[in-house]
């Protein structure tokens, strides 16, 4: 691509494509292609001047040999689905086409086709607010058609004019950012299947997503998620399918029934014959999912919205009383022309909606407006152990073995059970036995995966099992190999331990070390600060292990040995308390909890079933997305309440110096109007200040860092 440089100092570079004109879709690939560079930290590309902005570390060199290289045919498929750069150049057309109308209306137009033109342009405001009062409502659409009639009678053009002119910016403004907000989580929502267990000439092979091809069988376990559209060959499964059609309660497929991509097996196994690749057809599902969901507004943005109703006869009250007093028209139109619900009503979704689409920059995926609401209030947090406070990816530190079994077969005998369960516990015995160049191709029947628990298979005709203590000897009353007692209580407890039993006796226990992650400490500390009082873990691992990470980390309480209904059972006992509880989990035995909390909050890399049950989403391997996402919500209710005083006081003051004689009836308006936008664009703006950010970016910096040490000192010592 030919370009020129237009400025550039010590790591960054603004450059120009020297081309015609650039398209949307010209300037998506282009950024998607630089900001896949080595070296680039931050890339932003402007369609309208095909202006690129590129902020590097490493060599000059570098950036300019990758520009030369570039070409848009052969990085199309860089570039996602949606991307949201058309709709924003949507809106902003439709603003500065608002804009320039308003400008030559008032500068060129005739005095006779400027009334002309106002009362067309009143008649949609009129119409709604006779809508209005044939349903029996007196709402914010009567107060609009009345002020703008009123105005229109008394001959005042210029203020109806203005005043549905601003109107129509905030309607612009509060479509536009509510549509960008549900773009961003539709696209953070969307379905991301690395890869899916196909059968291949009868056997199952895990394949990238993008490869599997309409007509392919794939195989979709419990806990996991159907990546790809079409019918059961063969199976059963419960389909927890809430995020395609609302519905809470699982539905039962059997063969022949259809599957969404997108929804998750509760419980089952199923075979489905792929009839849509990956792609077609979610993204759009989700938007409509979301545009149709409850869960986008919050408690606050339906008091706003009330609220603003409920102020509308106080209004035409005012005005009616105003005018019987004292006859005149101008103080009267004082009440008509200052209303608070436009501001109510507009700022206040805006702002939650910005919030939102915030806390998406930071890898967090919140699926409504209300769970930011609750992240604010929450006084109590419950953490998962596992692969939440701990490090991502534990290690298999030794296979001690019962009846004189080999420790490489005991192990290629659970990797072949485990790898088909997101969990990293099961991480950790595939990759161990992959480290051992241990292959373990299917040899076992169907897997039965019992929640929280285990799993149960036939391997070789000997019935397998593999999982927790209470899975093993007291569910299904294994026992310990006679003479070999001594050497089943001589594990040591400050591993976490997978039993492995054939036929009803202990073979092999796994013990798996799970390092804590090292932001753990510091992420607790911090969400206290920010208002969190109670801090508890659960943990289905021993005593001792549980109370070590607990000392570590510095929870208030910690639980340990317990199941999925222990979890939800402290849930419901602290809502009893009159407390609010976030739930933080990724595994199949963390769903129940997640969904029983005020906020459920999964880890990206965990069990589908405990994403799709959750109210937010966090990325793997960083908690301090955990403060962040606090820090956001705190101040989002803080910019609330200071948006509720500032209207309700300003607009109360405008009222006043109307009805005094002040400022007249289309000052008001303008005054009135104008605050409101100003209130709806500051709503819009980043709730974490410039410092802040630059603070967690280098916390967040910094555990990358040290996790990524601990990994490589765990990889060192295997």
């Amino acid at each position: 691509m030919k370009c020129k440089i237009l400025h550039e100092s010590q790591g960054r570079m603004r450059v120009r494509a020297l081309q015609p004109r650039m398209t949307v879709e010209q300037a998506d690939i282009l950024e998607y292609y630089l900001k896949a560079r080595e070296g680039v930290i931050y890339a932003k590309v402007n369609d309208r001047t095909a202006d690129a902005i590129i902020s590097y570390e490493g060599t000059r060199e570098g950036i300019v040999l990758a520009l030369s290289r570039f070409s848009y045919e052969e990085n199309v498929a860089l570039v996602p689905d949606h991307t949201g750069r058309a709709l924003n150049r949507e809106y902003e057309d439709k603003l500065v086409l608002t804009v320039v109308n308003r400008v030559v209306n008032v500068l060129f137009f005739p005095v006779p086709l400027k009334r002309v033109l106002t009362g067309i342009k009143a008649i949609p405001y009129v119409l709604k607010g006779i809508g209005s009062i044939l349903k029996g409502k007196i709402e914010v659409a009567l107060l609009d058609a009345v002020a703008i009639s009123a105005s229109i009678l008394t001959g005042d053009y210029d203020t109806a004019s203005s005043v549905m002119f601003l109107l129509g910016i905030g309607e612009i403004l509060e479509e536009w950012t509510h549509k960008k907000s549900v773009d961003d989580l539709a696209r953070t929502m969307s379905l991301d299947v690395d890869k899916v267990w196909t059968v291949v000439q009868g056997e199952e092979v895990l394949l990238p997503v993008n490869e599997v091809k309409v007509g392919a069988e794939i195989v979709v376990r419990t806990g996991n998620m159907i990546p790809l559209d079409g019918k059961l060959s063969s199976g059963e499964a419960m389909v927890n399918q809430a995020s395609m059609t609302g519905e809470s309660v699982p539905v039962r497929k059997t063969k022949g029934s259809y599957a969404y991509a997108g929804t998750v097996v509760e419980e089952g196994e199923c075979r489905i014959i792929v009839e849509k690749e990956a792609g077609s057809g979610r993204y759009d599902r989700i938007v409509k999912m979301i545009e149709e969901s409850e869960k986008l507004k919050s408690s606050t943005e339906d008091k706003a919205s009330h609220l603003a109703d409920k102020l509308v006869p106080y209004s035409l009250g005012g005005a009616a009383l105003a005018y019987l007093f004292t006859r005149n028209v101008t103080k009267a139109l004082a009440f008509l022309m200052v209303d608070f619900s436009c501001a109510l009503k507009l700022s206040m979704p805006v702002a939650v909606l910005s919030a939102m689409r915030e806390a998406g920059k930071y890898h967090i995926s919140v699926k409504g407006g209300k769970f930011m609401e609750v992240i604010s209030e929450a006084d109590t947090i419950v953490f998962d152990k596992t692969g939440t406070l701990t490090y991502a990816k534990p290690r298999v530190e030794e296979v001690i073995t019962f009846m004189g079994a080999d420790e490489d077969e005991m192990l290629r005998m659970a990797a072949c059970l485990e790898e088909h369960y997101p969990h990293s516990m099961a991480y950790a015995v595939v990759t161990e036995a992959e480290r051992r160049d241990l292959h373990h191709a299917e040899r076992h029947s169907k897997v039965e995966y019992v929640v929280a628990h285990g799993i149960s298979s036939i391997y070789e005709e000997k019935r397998v099992l593999i999982g927790s203590y209470h899975f093993i000897f007291e569910d299904e009353k294994c026992t310990v190999p006679k003479g070999e007692e001594a050497k089943f209580h001589a594990i040591p407890e400050e591993y976490s331990s997978l039993y492995l039993a054939v036929n009803g006796q202990l073979a092999a226990v796994i013990l798996v070390s799970d390092p804590l992650r090292a932001e753990a400490k510091d992420v607790i500390r911090k969400l206290k600060h920010l208002g969190i009082n109670k801090v508890v873990m659960m943990t289905g691992d021993n005593k001792h292990t549980a109370k070590a990470v607990a000392k570590k980390v510095g929870v208030d309480e910690f639980y340990a040995e317990v199941l999925p209904e222990d979890k939800a059972k402290f849930i419901q006992e602290e809502h009893k308390k009159g407390r609010k509880v976030i739930m933080v989990g990724d595994g199949i035995n963390d769903s129940p909890a997640l969904s029983e909390a005020d906020a459920g909050i999964a880890i990206s890399a965990g069990a589908a079933i405990a994403k799709e049950v959750a109210d937010i989403t966090v990325k793997e391997g960083d908690l301090y997305e955990l403060v962040i996402l606090k820090e956001i919500s705190n101040r989002l209710m803080r910019r609330i309440n200071d948006n509720y005083r500032f209207i309700i006081g300003f607009n109360s003051a405008l009222i006043g110096l109307g009805f005094f004689g002040v400022i007249t009836p289309s000052g008001s308006a303008l005054f009135h109007n104008l605050s409101t936008i100003a209130t709806g664009l500051k709503s819009m703006t980043a709730l974490l200040p410039k410092e802040k950010k630059e603070e967690v970016q280098l916390l967040v910096q910094n555990a990358k860092e040290q996790n990524e040490s601990l990994a490589l000192e765990m990889n060192k010592s295997a």
